[in-house]
């Protein structure tokens, strides 16, 4: 079953969003967030998608919003689908799916550290995970200042420069030739 036939069948028992394949083995839809649970069980219990391969965020300061993206794969068919909902910016929340693929508890702790984004009923969801003793706005998030931290939280080291990328490469490539 081709991409265009797996979404046809999906949209005769789930509203949908946009289809968007990538190739013939990969497409991505966009779904509402109250819909994604029954139509990842659905995919995993009908369809042959029975590996979550990642879930991932995606920050769109801009339009006040963070894209979820779940990619499944089915491994009989060699076919990966990816669901993609947004949710708001401000008290993101989306339902957990860890009791669908236990791996999914791990991604969530990920994103809920790094982007603050809530999965009630997630296990060990508020333990610390990769930042120890974080007490900033989350580091993956777009309004989060890297280098105002850095510059808060690590001294400057004698020696260290700050070189324009294509100036130095041309300057490593030409010599002095590469001034011209």
């Amino acid at each position: 079953m081709g991409m265009q036939a797996l979404y046809d069948t999906l949209k005769q028992r789930f509203p949908l969003g946009e289809l968007t394949v990538q190739r013939g083995n990969l497409a991505f839809i966009t779904v509402e967030a109250v819909r994604l649970y029954p139509l990842l069980r659905y995919l995993r219990d009908h369809e042959g998608f029975s590996h979550l391969v990642l879930l991932t965020a995606v920050d769109w300061i801009e339009a006040g919003q963070f894209q979820l993206t779940y990619l499944l794969n089915n491994r009989a068919q060699c076919k990966d689908v990816g669901l993609r909902v947004m949710i708001p910016r401000d008290q993101p929340q989306m339902e957990s799916i860890h009791d669908l693929w236990p791996a999914a508890a791990t991604y969530q702790r990920e994103l809920h550290e790094m982007f603050g984004i809530d999965f009630p009923g997630s296990p060990r969801l508020t333990e610390e995970f990769i930042l120890e003793g974080w007490n900033d706005i989350p580091p993956y998030r777009r309004d989060f200042d890297t280098l105002e931290y850095a510059r808060q939280a690590f001294r400057d080291r004698p020696g260290r420069e700050t070189r324009d990328p294509a100036t130095h490469m041309k300057q490593q490539l030409y010599g002095d030739k590469g001034n011209v």
